[in-house]
């Protein structure tokens, strides 16, 4: 019999339970036993709904307070000398501590912080030294597996694979020449050893997560995991292992994992659908189940059944029944709880998604299929005919204007209309900057009276007039507050938006929105993605009020802000019946259209964000350089529409730049602000080497993390940045958007940067 499961399931809590526990926590409002009788119930209520669907294997140990690599440095007391551990149980400040940065006179910087694979969430980046020693120093998995038992739970305990730990971590210490992978010998034996104790506490199963796998692998790379899984294999007792892969294909990996002395392999049939060809070519082992993830883990829409059976059909031909589970493709983490929650999505559009839960019904309904046959569910897979087949043929998802408007673009219109060399001699006549620039990304603290004003003018309870006198009022005092610090370029603080993408999605045509529809990013930062089902139009200005309002409270430039077309992509959950690239060039005709507005307004600077470009970056080099080429494309055509006196800058953070140097160059933004603080100046000598002409604005403090770094730090930041850049084109900014902060670490920042930045200038003799 094919049994039903899943790799993981949604951590946060149908409610964010857990972001609240978290913040009450941090804040000291609530107490550790507060914050675990929340984390209890939680995974108590996922277990609950797993058991409840029909699933016969339910993971456990996929929950985490914060991050599953920082739980994995916890577990394997990979720890960094810089927080001073003393060898014993990593406890919950500590963990905390590595994740935000430690506290006192001289706090602990904060791990790094780095985007998950191809996906939103973001994960610590551990840290290794080539004298690291590994030990058990948490009992986390041992403590939930047990808490499942006790529940009644069908177990399934899940680990994040030694390989994909060293391989996402870095050498630090000066031995970036070393490869994390030479400290896989000193790692095994706690591996060893946590394996051997969920086997001997009753585990049945034990998923080992890889999904470094579907990345592009070296020779010692493939056989470093043939080497680990032997020695792992010999812990098992009577478990058995299964090595998960997710996010792709496994390509040149397949032989060796269909080799490997463990019991399952899973694979990702949906964005890997390439993995059905290496079983048809190569087989599968018959001493060996296959998890195939068949319904799509990493986006919202209503499983197709019908071609998922067929797809199972195909499989079946090489794996028998009794050696299959039917799974998701990835962790279901990354979509939200459940679309029974959502009493406002448009009518025609919610029969057409499918969240964690309705993707459970899915697997459930076709592992029945599998055993029982199609007859035993032929009503729910009729309902499931009629929603595909309505979300094929609706209207909502056309608009011919739109089609017809980018088929009839000239061939130049994602070129500005001057080289940057003759932009930036316009564009310093026009702003009259002082050298090394004082700016921010964009966002303020959105405070409780922000959050509280806009949930009463959402609910009708104060009037739409009085909403906007009220943010008049927030965006008065920040800019005023902006001016009196002394900033050059300034924001209006955005407390008009909800979210760098809603806000967009919310003003333009073929988006959705939900109400409950949150996934995590990292830590207790939470998004709720829009849903694009339709062609995207722009009916009016979407930022033009508030922008120009800012603009006549001062004589210095005021940004317009603007998230760009490549984000607001890659932070939705996207339509699935066309390509992505279409998609997106229609969201950067939109923005294209709103950067005329704001440059006709007089706006002289204007800020398109991207920090998600990379993010949809293929994670097989051979599939980069056609996303790459249209994804700079639609950055492009949105910026086209600003005269060339105009600046316009952009944002980027979490990004390997030198991957992808000459596609960030190709962008033509006039400057690009981006995350710095927590890497070091090897991520600036690219920039260096490479010869970037541009305005730069490498972020000289961490706002992900709640502490206030004095002048002097800031001013030795500056300084080795000025190390590896040429003064005339840097700019001084935080790493990213201030909107999760508190004003009361947000003003004495900014007051230390600007002073910092002033203290500089002095040195170099270009005081202002």
């Amino acid at each position: 019999m094919a049994l039903a499961t899943i790799p993981g399931y949604p951590r946060i809590g149908k409610r964010r339970e857990l972001k609240r526990a978290l913040e009450g926590y941090w804040s000291g409002k609530r107490t550790v036993s507060d914050l675990e009788e929340t984390a209890l119930a939680i995974r108590r209520t996922n277990w609950d709904a797993q058991t409840a669907a029909g699933l016969d294997l339910v993971p456990v140990n996929d929950f985490s307070l914060y991050d599953h690599v920082l739980d994995t440095c916890a577990l394997v007391g990979a720890i960094p000398p810089r927080f001073g551990w003393t060898g014993d149980t990593v406890d919950l400040d500590l963990l905390f501590a590595m994740a935000r940065g430690g506290a006192g006179s001289e706090p602990a910087r904060a791990m790094e912080l780095t985007k998950w694979f191809d996906t939103n969430y973001h994960y610590l980046v551990p840290e290794f030294y080539a004298d690291q020693t590994f030990r058990l120093a948490s009992g986390k998995p041992f403590a939930e597996l047990a808490e499942a038992q006790a529940a009644g739970v069908p177990t399934k305990p899940v680990l994040l694979g030694p390989i994909t730990f060293l391989l996402l971590g870095k050498m630090a210490g000066g031995d970036d020449a070393a490869s994390p992978l030479s400290l896989l010998d000193a790692l095994l034996p706690v591996y060893a050893e946590v394996i051997q104790r969920l086997a001997s506490g009753g585990a049945p199963w034990i998923q080992i997560d890889e999904p470094v796998l579907v990345t592009d692998l070296t020779p010692a790379n493939i056989a470093a995991v043939t080497h680990a899984y032997t020695i792992l294999a010999r812990a098992k007792g009577s478990a058995k292992l299964l090595v998960q892969t997710a996010y792709g294909h496994v390509g040149e990996a397949y032989p060796m994992l269909a080799a490997l002395p463990v019991d399952g392999v899973g694979l990702d049939l949906v964005r890997g659908s390439e993995n059905l060809d290496f079983i048809t070519q190569h087989g599968f082992p018959a001493d060996k189940w296959l998890v195939a993830g068949v319904v799509d883990g990493r986006n919202v829409w209503t499983n197709d059944l019908a071609a998922s059976l067929d797809l199972l059909g195909r499989i079946q031909e090489h794996v028998p029944g009794e050696r299959l589970m039917i799974s998701s493709s990835s962790s279901l983490q990354h979509v939200p709880y459940d679309v029974g929650l959502e009493d406002d999505l448009p009518t025609e559009v919610r029969p057409w998604l499918a969240f964690a839960e309705q993707k459970l019904a899915e697997i459930v309904t076709l592992t029945r299929a599998v055993n029982e046959g199609e007859d035993v569910v032929a009503a729910e897979l009729a309902a499931n005919r009629a929603a595909v087949e309505s979300a094929a043929a609706s209207p909502l998802r056309r608009n011919p204007q739109v089609r017809q408007r980018l088929a009839e673009l000239p061939p130049d219109a994602d070129r500005r209309a001057l080289p940057y060399a003759e932009r930036a001699r316009r564009q310093r006549q026009r702003l009259n900057l002082p050298p090394l620039p004082t700016t921010t990304i964009g966002s303020f603290p959105q405070t409780g009276e922000i959050r509280s004003a806009r949930k009463a003018a959402d609910s009708g309870t104060i009037s739409t007039e009085e909403y906007e006198s009220f943010l008049e009022g927030e965006i008065a005092d920040v800019v005023a507050r902006q001016e009196k610090l002394g900033l050059d370029v300034l924001v209006h603080g955005e407390p008009e938006r909800n979210d760098m993408v809603q806000y967009f999605g919310e003003q333009l045509d073929g988006f959705a929105f939900t109400r409950h529809g949150w996934v995590q990013s990292y830590g207790s930062r939470y998004v709720r993605p829009p849903i694009l089902y339709g062609d995207v139009a722009r009916p009016h200005p979407m930022t033009l009020r508030w922008a120009t309002y800012a603009q006549g409270l001062t004589e210095r430039p005021v940004k317009g802000m603007l998230t760009g077309p490549v984000t607001i992509l890659n932070w939705s959950f996207v339509r699935d019946d066309q390509p992505r690239e279409e998609t997106c060039r229609q969201i950067a005709l939109a923005i294209r259209d709103e950067v005329a507005d704001l440059d006709a307004a007089g706006i002289a600077v204007i800020q398109i964000d991207e920090p998600a470009l990379r993010e949809g970056l293929p994670l097989r080099h051979a599939d980069q350089a056609d996303y790459l080429r249209w994804a700079v494309a639609c950055f492009r055509l949105a910026a086209a529409g600003a005269r060339p006196e105009t600046q316009v800058q952009t944002h980027m953070c979490y990004s390997e730049f030198g991957e992808i140097f000459a596609e960030i160059d190709a962008l033509d933004a006039d400057v690009l602000l981006i995350e710095h603080a927590r890497s070091d100046q090897e991520l600036l000598e690219v920039f260096r080497t490479e010869g970037y002409d541009k305005g730069i604005g490498p972020g000289v403090y961490d706002v992900h993390s709640p502490r206030v770094p004095d002048t002097a730090e800031l001013t030795d930041q500056l300084q080795t940045i000025l190390t590896v850049l040429q003064p005339d084109r840097v700019w001084v900014n935080p790493d990213c958007g201030l909107k999760t902060r508190k004003p009361e670490e947000v003003w004495p920042a900014l007051e230390h940067m600007v002073a910092a930045a002033r203290e500089v200038r002095d040195t170099i003799g270009q005081g202002g």
